[in-house]
Protein backbone atom coordinates (compact mmCIF):
# COMPACT_ATOMS: atom_id res chain seq x y z
CA UNK A 1 0.00 0.00 0.00
CA UNK A 2 1.76 3.20 -0.78
CA UNK A 3 0.20 6.95 -1.72
CA UNK A 4 2.76 7.99 -4.01
CA UNK A 5 3.11 6.92 -7.43
CA UNK A 6 4.77 8.24 -10.64
CA UNK A 7 2.41 8.92 -13.59
CA UNK A 8 3.95 8.32 -17.38
CA UNK A 9 2.59 11.78 -18.62
CA UNK A 10 1.80 14.23 -15.61
CA UNK A 11 4.25 13.44 -12.93
CA UNK A 12 4.32 12.60 -9.39
CA UNK A 13 0.67 11.80 -7.92
CA UNK A 14 -0.61 11.39 -4.79
CA UNK A 15 -3.93 8.95 -3.96
CA UNK A 16 -4.96 11.02 -0.96
CA UNK A 17 -5.31 14.33 -2.64
CA UNK A 18 -8.11 15.35 -4.01
CA UNK A 19 -6.52 16.13 -7.40
CA UNK A 20 -3.66 13.60 -7.59
CA UNK A 21 -1.67 16.62 -7.01
CA UNK A 22 -1.51 17.43 -10.71
CA UNK A 23 -5.07 18.91 -11.01
CA UNK A 24 -6.68 15.20 -12.18
CA UNK A 25 -9.59 13.47 -10.27
CA UNK A 26 -8.93 9.94 -8.85
CA UNK A 27 -11.87 8.68 -11.32
CA UNK A 28 -9.04 9.94 -14.15
CA UNK A 29 -6.84 6.91 -12.92
CA UNK A 30 -8.76 4.20 -11.35
CA UNK A 31 -10.76 1.45 -13.10
CA UNK A 32 -10.19 2.94 -16.31
CA UNK A 33 -9.29 0.96 -19.35
CA UNK A 34 -6.10 0.88 -20.48
CA UNK A 35 -4.75 0.91 -17.32
CA UNK A 36 -3.06 4.18 -15.75
CA UNK A 37 0.19 4.12 -16.99
CA UNK A 38 1.69 4.20 -13.13
CA UNK A 39 4.66 3.16 -11.75
CA UNK A 40 6.57 2.20 -8.65
CA UNK A 41 8.56 6.04 -7.71
CA UNK A 42 11.48 3.56 -6.48
CA UNK A 43 11.44 0.47 -8.44
CA UNK A 44 9.43 1.46 -11.38
CA UNK A 45 7.13 -1.52 -11.01
CA UNK A 46 3.89 -0.87 -12.31
CA UNK A 47 1.35 0.06 -9.90
CA UNK A 48 -2.45 -0.02 -9.41
CA UNK A 49 -4.91 3.02 -8.02
CA UNK A 50 -7.58 0.80 -5.47
CA UNK A 51 -9.71 1.71 -2.70
CA UNK A 52 -10.08 0.30 0.60
CA UNK A 53 -13.03 -1.15 2.25
CA UNK A 54 -13.08 2.17 4.27
CA UNK A 55 -12.74 4.57 1.11
CA UNK A 56 -8.74 4.75 1.29
CA UNK A 57 -7.73 5.69 -1.96
CA UNK A 58 -4.07 3.95 -2.53
CA UNK A 59 -2.21 2.54 -5.08
CA UNK A 60 -1.25 -1.14 -4.78
CA UNK A 61 1.84 -2.99 -6.69
CA UNK A 62 1.16 -4.98 -9.59
CA UNK A 63 2.36 -9.27 -9.24
CA UNK A 64 5.72 -10.16 -9.01
CA UNK A 65 7.12 -6.76 -8.33
CA UNK A 66 10.72 -6.88 -7.10
CA UNK A 67 12.02 -6.40 -3.35
CA UNK A 68 12.10 -2.29 -3.20
CA UNK A 69 11.96 -0.04 -0.20
CA UNK A 70 8.21 0.38 -0.12
CA UNK A 71 7.51 -3.03 -0.59
CA UNK A 72 9.78 -3.80 2.77
CA UNK A 73 7.65 -0.87 4.60
CA UNK A 74 4.68 -3.19 5.05
CA UNK A 75 2.75 -0.50 6.68
CA UNK A 76 -0.75 -1.28 7.79
CA UNK A 77 -4.04 1.05 6.58
CA UNK A 78 -4.20 2.72 10.03
CA UNK A 79 -0.44 3.83 9.91
CA UNK A 80 -1.21 5.15 6.08
CA UNK A 81 -4.41 6.62 7.46
CA UNK A 82 -2.52 8.23 10.61
CA UNK A 83 0.25 9.29 7.59
CA UNK A 84 -2.33 11.10 5.99
CA UNK A 85 -4.12 13.16 8.97
CA UNK A 86 -0.54 14.29 9.87
CA UNK A 87 -0.32 15.56 6.27
CA UNK A 88 -3.74 17.01 6.40
CA UNK A 89 -2.74 18.65 9.49
CA UNK A 90 0.49 19.63 8.54
CA UNK A 91 -0.79 21.84 5.36
CA UNK A 92 -4.11 23.37 7.33
CA UNK A 93 -1.47 24.39 9.57
CA UNK A 94 0.42 26.52 6.47
CA UNK A 95 3.21 24.01 5.42
CA UNK A 96 4.02 22.10 2.92
CA UNK A 97 3.51 18.48 3.46
CA UNK A 98 4.62 15.24 1.17
CA UNK A 99 4.57 11.62 2.37
CA UNK A 100 7.40 9.43 2.53
CA UNK A 101 10.35 11.32 1.17
CA UNK A 102 13.33 9.65 1.49
CA UNK A 103 16.77 11.45 2.51
CA UNK A 104 19.42 11.93 -0.44
CA UNK A 105 21.42 9.42 0.85
CA UNK A 106 18.79 7.13 1.87
CA UNK A 107 19.71 6.81 5.55
CA UNK A 108 16.12 8.05 6.92
CA UNK A 109 12.59 8.28 5.38
CA UNK A 110 10.22 10.69 6.25
CA UNK A 111 6.65 9.43 6.87
CA UNK A 112 5.43 13.12 6.20
CA UNK A 113 7.66 16.23 5.54
CA UNK A 114 6.59 19.14 6.91
CA UNK A 115 8.55 22.52 5.34
CA UNK A 116 7.83 26.09 5.48
CA UNK A 117 7.14 27.03 1.36
CA UNK A 118 10.13 29.99 1.98
CA UNK A 119 12.23 26.46 2.58
CA UNK A 120 13.20 28.30 6.46
CA UNK A 121 13.03 25.00 7.91
CA UNK A 122 11.63 20.87 7.37
CA UNK A 123 10.13 19.00 9.80
CA UNK A 124 9.79 15.40 9.88
CA UNK A 125 6.13 13.84 11.45
CA UNK A 126 6.43 10.42 11.95
CA UNK A 127 3.68 8.30 12.70
CA UNK A 128 4.73 4.86 14.82
CA UNK A 129 2.01 2.42 15.87
CA UNK A 130 3.78 -0.46 15.72
CA UNK A 131 6.30 -1.68 19.14
CA UNK A 132 9.61 0.10 18.91
CA UNK A 133 12.32 0.32 21.56
CA UNK A 134 13.52 4.27 23.18
CA UNK A 135 16.67 3.46 21.71
CA UNK A 136 15.64 3.27 17.87
CA UNK A 137 13.78 5.78 18.00
CA UNK A 138 16.26 8.16 19.89
CA UNK A 139 18.87 6.91 16.84
CA UNK A 140 16.34 7.24 13.96
CA UNK A 141 15.33 11.22 15.01
CA UNK A 142 18.97 11.89 15.85
CA UNK A 143 19.99 10.86 11.82
CA UNK A 144 17.30 13.24 11.27
CA UNK A 145 18.77 16.13 13.35
CA UNK A 146 22.45 15.59 10.66
CA UNK A 147 20.71 16.50 8.27
CA UNK A 148 18.89 19.66 9.32
CA UNK A 149 15.11 17.71 9.75
CA UNK A 150 13.43 18.10 13.36
CA UNK A 151 11.06 15.61 13.94
CA UNK A 152 7.98 14.93 16.43
CA UNK A 153 6.68 11.30 17.08
CA UNK A 154 3.30 10.56 17.01
CA UNK A 155 0.73 7.76 17.94
CA UNK A 156 -2.63 7.06 18.69
CA UNK A 157 -1.89 4.22 21.09
CA UNK A 158 -3.04 4.71 24.68
CA UNK A 159 0.56 3.74 26.27
CA UNK A 160 3.23 3.94 23.92
CA UNK A 161 6.56 3.48 26.42
CA UNK A 162 8.69 5.94 24.14
CA UNK A 163 6.51 8.75 24.41
CA UNK A 164 8.78 11.91 25.89
CA UNK A 165 12.32 10.07 25.07
CA UNK A 166 12.18 11.83 21.87
CA UNK A 167 9.62 15.22 21.07
CA UNK A 168 6.39 13.33 20.56
CA UNK A 169 2.94 13.61 21.68
CA UNK A 170 -0.32 10.88 21.87
CA UNK A 171 -3.08 11.44 19.47
CA UNK A 172 -6.78 10.88 20.31
CA UNK A 173 -9.74 10.81 17.92
CA UNK A 174 -12.59 12.84 18.90
CA UNK A 175 -15.53 14.11 17.18
CA UNK A 176 -14.08 17.12 15.72
CA UNK A 177 -10.98 14.93 14.29
CA UNK A 178 -8.03 14.55 15.51
CA UNK A 179 -6.80 15.78 18.96
CA UNK A 180 -3.47 16.07 20.97
CA UNK A 181 -4.01 14.09 24.28
CA UNK A 182 -0.97 13.73 25.68
CA UNK A 183 2.66 15.47 25.53
CA UNK A 184 1.54 19.13 25.90
CA UNK A 185 1.43 21.10 28.79
CA UNK A 186 1.47 24.02 30.95
CA UNK A 187 3.20 25.05 34.15
CA UNK A 188 0.64 26.12 36.94
CA UNK A 189 2.58 27.71 39.46
CA UNK A 190 4.60 24.70 41.04
CA UNK A 191 4.17 21.69 39.06
CA UNK A 192 3.23 20.77 35.50
CA UNK A 193 -0.21 19.89 34.20
CA UNK A 194 -1.59 18.12 31.00
CA UNK A 195 -3.21 21.33 28.49
CA UNK A 196 -6.54 21.00 27.71
CA UNK A 197 -6.86 18.89 23.68
CA UNK A 198 -5.92 20.56 21.28
CA UNK A 199 -6.64 19.95 17.01
CA UNK A 200 -4.15 18.63 15.89
CA UNK A 201 -3.92 20.90 13.04
CA UNK A 202 -3.49 24.37 15.89
CA UNK A 203 -0.75 22.53 17.74
CA UNK A 204 1.32 21.84 14.24
CA UNK A 205 0.55 25.63 13.59
CA UNK A 206 1.99 26.27 17.27
CA UNK A 207 4.88 24.57 16.34
CA UNK A 208 5.42 25.40 13.00
CA UNK A 209 5.36 29.10 14.28
CA UNK A 210 7.68 28.25 17.41
CA UNK A 211 4.96 28.89 19.99
CA UNK A 212 5.88 25.81 21.66
CA UNK A 213 9.06 24.11 22.07
CA UNK A 214 10.56 20.35 23.30
CA UNK A 215 11.41 20.84 27.03
CA UNK A 216 12.90 18.54 29.66
CA UNK A 217 11.20 19.48 32.84
CA UNK A 218 13.12 19.97 35.89
CA UNK A 219 9.75 19.73 37.96
CA UNK A 220 7.86 16.26 38.27
CA UNK A 221 4.83 16.64 36.35
CA UNK A 222 1.19 16.86 38.75
CA UNK A 223 -1.30 15.35 36.33
CA UNK A 224 -2.20 11.48 37.05
CA UNK A 225 -0.40 10.57 33.89
CA UNK A 226 2.99 8.83 33.75
CA UNK A 227 6.10 11.22 34.59
CA UNK A 228 7.88 12.32 30.22
CA UNK A 229 11.55 12.80 29.77
CA UNK A 230 10.34 15.83 27.35
CA UNK A 231 7.22 17.32 26.50
CA UNK A 232 6.16 20.54 24.07
CA UNK A 233 5.23 23.53 26.09
CA UNK A 234 5.03 27.23 25.35
CA UNK A 235 8.17 29.61 26.19
CA UNK A 236 6.09 31.67 28.87
CA UNK A 237 5.68 28.07 30.75
CA UNK A 238 9.29 27.31 30.44
CA UNK A 239 10.11 31.22 32.00
CA UNK A 240 7.82 30.53 34.86
CA UNK A 241 9.29 27.05 35.79
CA UNK A 242 12.48 28.94 35.71
CA UNK A 243 11.28 31.42 38.08
CA UNK A 244 9.59 28.87 40.52
CA UNK A 245 12.84 27.22 40.60
CA UNK A 246 14.64 30.16 41.40
CA UNK A 247 11.96 30.88 44.57
CA UNK A 248 12.28 27.52 45.26
CA UNK A 249 16.08 27.55 45.53
CA UNK A 250 15.92 30.76 47.45
CA UNK A 251 12.97 29.49 50.12
CA UNK A 252 16.00 26.51 50.67
CA UNK A 253 18.51 28.63 51.31
CA UNK A 254 16.67 30.57 53.39
CA UNK A 255 15.39 27.72 55.42
CA UNK A 256 18.97 26.64 56.01
CA UNK A 257 20.11 29.27 56.91
CA UNK A 258 17.48 29.71 59.33
CA UNK A 259 18.23 26.28 60.35
CA UNK A 260 21.28 26.86 60.43
CA UNK A 261 20.86 29.59 63.27
CA UNK A 262 18.48 27.60 65.48
CA UNK A 263 21.46 24.70 65.56
CA UNK A 264 23.76 27.49 66.39
CA UNK A 265 21.86 28.72 69.13
CA UNK A 266 21.00 25.45 70.27
CA UNK A 267 24.34 24.54 70.22
CA UNK A 268 25.47 28.02 72.19
CA UNK A 269 22.60 26.95 74.53
CA UNK A 270 23.86 23.34 75.05
CA UNK A 271 27.42 24.63 75.48
CA UNK A 272 26.34 27.31 78.20
CA UNK A 273 24.27 24.17 79.95
CA UNK A 274 27.18 21.92 79.60
CA UNK A 275 29.35 24.35 81.12
CA UNK A 276 27.06 25.31 83.76
CA UNK A 277 26.88 20.96 84.61
CA UNK A 278 30.34 21.04 84.65
CA UNK A 279 30.72 23.79 87.44
CA UNK A 280 27.70 22.41 89.46
CA UNK A 281 29.14 18.88 89.37
CA UNK A 282 32.79 19.83 90.35
CA UNK A 283 31.33 21.96 93.25
CA UNK A 284 29.58 18.79 94.11
CA UNK A 285 32.56 16.74 93.96
CA UNK A 286 34.59 19.07 95.84
CA UNK A 287 32.44 18.66 98.43
CA UNK A 288 31.95 15.43 98.36
CA UNK A 289 35.48 14.97 98.71
CA UNK A 290 35.58 17.66 101.83
CA UNK A 291 33.06 15.72 103.42
CA UNK A 292 35.16 12.55 102.71
CA UNK A 293 38.08 14.10 104.24
CA UNK A 294 35.96 15.17 107.75
CA UNK A 295 34.47 11.50 108.02
CA UNK A 296 38.09 10.69 107.52
CA UNK A 297 39.29 13.20 110.38
CA UNK A 298 35.91 12.29 112.42
CA UNK A 299 37.24 8.08 112.59
CA UNK A 300 40.92 7.94 113.32
CA UNK A 301 42.66 4.98 115.13
CA UNK A 302 40.90 1.47 115.78
CA UNK A 303 37.09 2.56 115.85
CA UNK A 304 37.85 4.32 112.18
CA UNK A 305 39.69 1.15 111.29
CA UNK A 306 36.73 -1.59 112.45
CA UNK A 307 34.56 0.64 110.41
CA UNK A 308 36.48 0.50 107.57
CA UNK A 309 36.27 -3.20 107.47
CA UNK A 310 32.28 -3.20 108.17
CA UNK A 311 31.69 -1.02 104.83
CA UNK A 312 34.20 -3.30 103.07
CA UNK A 313 32.30 -6.43 103.92
CA UNK A 314 28.55 -4.70 102.68
CA UNK A 315 27.62 -6.61 99.45
CA UNK A 316 29.76 -5.69 96.23
CA UNK A 317 31.88 -3.21 97.55
CA UNK A 318 35.18 -5.89 96.81
CA UNK A 319 33.65 -6.97 93.21
CA UNK A 320 33.56 -3.13 92.78
CA UNK A 321 37.37 -2.12 94.20
CA UNK A 322 38.22 -4.85 91.69
CA UNK A 323 36.03 -3.98 88.71
CA UNK A 324 37.62 -0.37 88.60
CA UNK A 325 40.79 -1.71 89.47
CA UNK A 326 41.07 -4.04 86.51
CA UNK A 327 39.12 -1.99 83.65
CA UNK A 328 39.83 1.47 84.70
CA UNK A 329 43.28 1.01 86.40
CA UNK A 330 41.92 2.91 89.35
CA UNK A 331 43.03 2.00 93.01
CA UNK A 332 40.16 2.56 95.12
CA UNK A 333 38.82 1.74 99.13
CA UNK A 334 35.24 2.15 100.42
CA UNK A 335 34.59 5.60 101.38
CA UNK A 336 33.91 6.78 105.36
CA UNK A 337 30.65 9.19 104.43
CA UNK A 338 28.64 7.03 103.24
CA UNK A 339 25.63 7.87 105.65
CA UNK A 340 25.42 11.41 104.32
CA UNK A 341 22.49 11.72 101.70
CA UNK A 342 25.00 13.17 98.50
CA UNK A 343 25.25 9.81 97.81
CA UNK A 344 21.71 8.82 97.05
CA UNK A 345 21.87 5.47 99.37
CA UNK A 346 25.36 4.23 97.82
CA UNK A 347 28.47 3.65 98.81
CA UNK A 348 31.26 5.93 97.91
CA UNK A 349 34.55 4.66 96.20
CA UNK A 350 37.26 6.91 96.61
CA UNK A 351 40.84 7.28 95.25
CA UNK A 352 44.17 7.24 96.70
CA UNK A 353 43.98 11.57 96.12
CA UNK A 354 40.72 11.26 98.36
CA UNK A 355 38.40 12.15 95.56
CA UNK A 356 35.47 10.01 94.80
CA UNK A 357 35.59 7.56 91.72
CA UNK A 358 32.34 6.14 91.80
CA UNK A 359 29.29 5.36 93.71
CA UNK A 360 28.07 1.65 93.63
CA UNK A 361 24.60 0.74 93.82
CA UNK A 362 22.30 4.15 94.78
CA UNK A 363 19.24 4.23 95.70
CA UNK A 364 16.98 5.62 92.45
CA UNK A 365 14.36 7.04 94.92
CA UNK A 366 16.92 9.42 96.63
CA UNK A 367 18.60 10.65 93.77
CA UNK A 368 17.78 14.33 94.52
CA UNK A 369 19.16 17.74 94.91
CA UNK A 370 22.65 17.81 96.00
CA UNK A 371 23.10 13.77 95.17
CA UNK A 372 21.67 14.47 91.48
CA UNK A 373 24.86 16.73 90.85
CA UNK A 374 27.13 14.72 92.45
CA UNK A 375 25.75 11.32 90.66
CA UNK A 376 24.84 13.19 87.12
CA UNK A 377 29.13 13.48 86.73
CA UNK A 378 30.21 10.20 88.28
CA UNK A 379 30.48 6.37 87.34
CA UNK A 380 27.72 4.55 88.92
CA UNK A 381 28.23 0.54 89.34
CA UNK A 382 25.56 -1.78 90.05
CA UNK A 383 25.86 -5.46 90.86
CA UNK A 384 23.51 -7.21 88.40
CA UNK A 385 22.58 -6.16 85.12
CA UNK A 386 18.76 -5.85 85.97
CA UNK A 387 19.61 -3.41 88.95
CA UNK A 388 21.47 -1.25 86.71
CA UNK A 389 18.07 -0.80 84.27
CA UNK A 390 15.58 -0.43 87.27
CA UNK A 391 17.83 2.34 88.69
CA UNK A 392 17.81 3.67 84.82
CA UNK A 393 14.05 3.25 84.20
CA UNK A 394 13.22 4.43 87.67
CA UNK A 395 15.23 7.36 87.01
CA UNK A 396 13.71 8.19 84.32
CA UNK A 397 9.99 7.45 85.38
CA UNK A 398 11.37 10.36 87.70
CA UNK A 399 12.48 12.94 84.95
CA UNK A 400 15.59 12.58 87.05
CA UNK A 401 18.66 11.85 84.04
CA UNK A 402 21.34 14.26 83.29
CA UNK A 403 21.32 15.65 80.04
CA UNK A 404 24.30 13.44 78.72
CA UNK A 405 22.88 10.40 80.75
CA UNK A 406 23.90 8.48 83.21
CA UNK A 407 27.24 6.49 83.32
CA UNK A 408 26.64 2.65 84.72
CA UNK A 409 28.57 -0.41 84.98
CA UNK A 410 27.58 -3.44 86.66
CA UNK A 411 29.29 -5.85 87.97
CA UNK A 412 28.06 -9.24 87.01
CA UNK A 413 30.73 -10.16 84.43
CA UNK A 414 32.95 -9.65 87.56
CA UNK A 415 31.80 -12.30 89.23
CA UNK A 416 32.22 -14.92 86.38
CA UNK A 417 33.54 -18.25 87.77
CA UNK A 418 35.77 -20.41 86.24
CA UNK A 419 33.67 -22.59 83.99
CA UNK A 420 32.86 -19.26 81.94
CA UNK A 421 29.52 -19.52 83.21
CA UNK A 422 27.90 -15.92 85.49
CA UNK A 423 27.61 -16.74 89.42
CA UNK A 424 24.44 -16.17 91.20
CA UNK A 425 24.87 -13.14 93.01
CA UNK A 426 24.30 -13.27 96.59
CA UNK A 427 21.05 -11.50 97.93
CA UNK A 428 21.04 -7.86 98.58
CA UNK A 429 20.02 -6.56 101.83
CA UNK A 430 18.03 -3.46 101.37
CA UNK A 431 19.15 -1.87 104.58
CA UNK A 432 22.11 -3.96 106.32
CA UNK A 433 22.60 -2.96 109.70
CA UNK A 434 26.05 -2.75 111.17
CA UNK A 435 28.20 -6.32 111.00
CA UNK A 436 30.38 -7.68 113.64
CA UNK A 437 34.21 -7.74 112.70
CA UNK A 438 34.67 -11.16 114.36
CA UNK A 439 33.70 -14.88 113.24
CA UNK A 440 30.65 -16.35 112.91
CA UNK A 441 28.95 -17.03 117.07
CA UNK A 442 29.17 -20.47 117.96
CA UNK A 443 28.36 -20.04 121.68
CA UNK A 444 26.31 -22.62 123.50
CA UNK A 445 24.08 -19.92 124.84
CA UNK A 446 24.90 -16.58 122.77
CA UNK A 447 24.04 -13.24 124.66
CA UNK A 448 22.58 -11.57 120.83
CA UNK A 449 22.62 -7.74 120.43
CA UNK A 450 20.86 -5.87 117.17
CA UNK A 451 21.57 -2.60 116.24
CA UNK A 452 18.37 -1.66 114.38
CA UNK A 453 17.82 1.54 113.03
CA UNK A 454 21.17 2.87 114.67
CA UNK A 455 19.80 1.96 118.63
CA UNK A 456 20.80 -1.42 119.95
CA UNK A 457 18.27 -3.90 120.90
CA UNK A 458 18.33 -7.31 123.00
CA UNK A 459 18.15 -10.07 120.90
CA UNK A 460 17.61 -14.12 121.02
CA UNK A 461 17.98 -16.80 119.07
CA UNK A 462 14.82 -17.76 117.20
CA UNK A 463 13.60 -20.91 115.27
CA UNK A 464 12.24 -19.25 112.50
CA UNK A 465 13.09 -16.31 110.43
CA UNK A 466 11.93 -12.98 111.62
CA UNK A 467 11.75 -9.75 109.63
CA UNK A 468 14.11 -8.23 111.30
CA UNK A 469 16.87 -11.03 111.65
CA UNK A 470 16.46 -11.12 107.43
CA UNK A 471 17.31 -7.21 107.33
CA UNK A 472 19.94 -6.90 110.33
CA UNK A 473 23.00 -8.75 111.47
CA UNK A 474 23.04 -9.71 115.58
CA UNK A 475 26.03 -9.70 117.16
CA UNK A 476 27.09 -12.32 120.38
CA UNK A 477 28.42 -10.01 123.49
CA UNK A 478 30.11 -13.44 125.05
CA UNK A 479 32.49 -14.00 121.54
CA UNK A 480 32.57 -10.96 119.56
CA UNK A 481 31.32 -12.72 116.30
CA UNK A 482 28.21 -12.37 113.99
CA UNK A 483 24.98 -14.57 114.25
CA UNK A 484 24.17 -15.60 111.26
CA UNK A 485 21.00 -18.00 112.50
CA UNK A 486 17.75 -16.73 112.59
CA UNK A 487 16.85 -14.58 115.79
CA UNK A 488 14.54 -12.26 117.02
CA UNK A 489 14.22 -9.86 119.83
CA UNK A 490 13.63 -10.10 123.45
CA UNK A 491 11.24 -8.54 125.67
CA UNK A 492 13.91 -7.93 127.82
Amino acid sequence: MAFRAVHAEWGTVFSHLPDLGCGRAWEAVWKIRPPAPITCVECRHPMHPKTSERGLHFFARAPHAPDCEIARQGESEAHHLLKLELASAARQAGAHAELEVRAPDGSWRADVLASDPAGAWRMALEAQLSPITAADIAERTARMDAHGVTCCWFSDRARPPWLGTVPSVRLVAGDDGVAVAEGLVKFTGCSWQTAPQVPLADFLRWVFTCQVFPHDPSVRLGYPQRQLAQVWTALHYIRAEEAYLWREEERQRQAAEQRARFEEKADRRRADTDRKNAASRRAALERAAAGEIQARRDNLGAAGARLHDKLMRRPGVQQAVEHLAREHHLTVTVGMSTTETRWGGGTPLIGPDGTPAAVLSPASGLVRGEAFRLLAGMLLLFETAGEQQRFDRNTRRRRKVPIDGWRMEHLSEATSGTTGTAAVPAPRRARPGPRPSGGPCSCTKPELTAVIMGQPHPAEPSEQMTPASAVYTASCHACGGAYEKPWRRSAT
